[in-house]
């Protein structure tokens, strides 16, 4: 669970409450406004989780180990540049990703949610249905809401969450290729490389940007808006972590010949 920029650590603590009732350990915090917030009351049987939560000076660096990265947002009068999907949909396939690798969620700000910038990290997003006037939830009431949803187990009959499933957009459209095998026609074969992580996948989008800057076609004097538009690019290919390697070796050595080239 990674809290962006959050301000009031009575949140904190409810947030980190709402990870012991479901039993996630895993607290990382971006910036947040309050200091104090490893003392919060309302952490209540939560105070382990509270002592031993990260802090870390941007979303790339807390997220850099996980392979996918969901942004959690009401996104009623937003236009939002991701796939879209809501907590009982988005839990399913945070679910499936689970079984093979490691994954984030993102919480933004009480105030304000997550920005362009901090959605720019997310493979896609995903929000809770609240029919009233007031869409946005409390932040602990949104964590406890979504961990609910990815850590139950649905008993109905098989058939129902065949149906269920069909609803969903593939996996495939959201990552390379299930982990374990890869279909080639009637038969499989082995796929045993896992989803590239995040600090992979920043270290292709940066080699790129500095590939975008070499050849002028992008300046980022410009403007914010282009450099989260690659990002998100590079994290919708959904790379493996070989491919990831590949593409950052492809960048690399373009961006050698275009400085030899320059020198000469």
């Amino acid at each position: 669970m990674v809290l962006v920029g959050t301000r009031n650590p009575l949140n904190i603590g409810a947030a980190a409450r709402a990870m012991s009732n479901f039993g996630v350990r895993q607290l990382r915090l971006v910036k947040p406004y309050e200091k104090a917030f490893r003392e919060a009351r309302s952490a209540v049987g939560a105070a382990d989780i509270l002592a031993d939560a990260r802090e870390f000076d941007s979303v790339a660096e807390a997220i850099a180990d996980c392979s996918l990265v969901v942004g959690t947002t009401a996104a009623r009068r937003r236009e939002l540049h991701h796939a879209a999907y809501r907590v009982e949909q988005g839990a399913e396939l945070l679910r499936e990703h689970l079984t093979s690798a490691g994954a984030a969620m993102l919480f933004g700000s009480e105030s304000y949610g997550l920005s362009t910038s901090d959605l720019s990290y997310c493979h896609w997003t995903m929000s809770i249905a609240t029919p009233g006037s007031n869409a946005s939830l409390n932040l602990g009431q949104a964590v406890a809401v979504c961990l609910h949803e990815v850590m139950r187990r649905d008993d109905s009959a098989e058939a129902g969450v065949a149906g269920r499933k069909k609803q969903l957009p593939p996996l495939r459209s959201l990552r390379s290729a299930p982990v374990g095998m890869t279909e080639l026609g009637d038969e499989t074969e082995e796929q045993t490389d896992l989803p590239a992580v995040a600090e992979q996948v920043d270290r292709v989008t940066e080699t790129l940007f500095e590939v975008l800057r070499e050849t002028r076609y992008w300046n980022p004097g410009s403007g914010a808006g282009t450099e989260e538009k690659v990002r998100r690019l590079v994290r919708r290919l959904r790379l493996s972590g070989e491919d990831a390697d590949v593409v950052l070796g492809m960048c690399r050595q373009i961006l050698w010949r275009i400085r030899k080239d320059g020198q000469g």
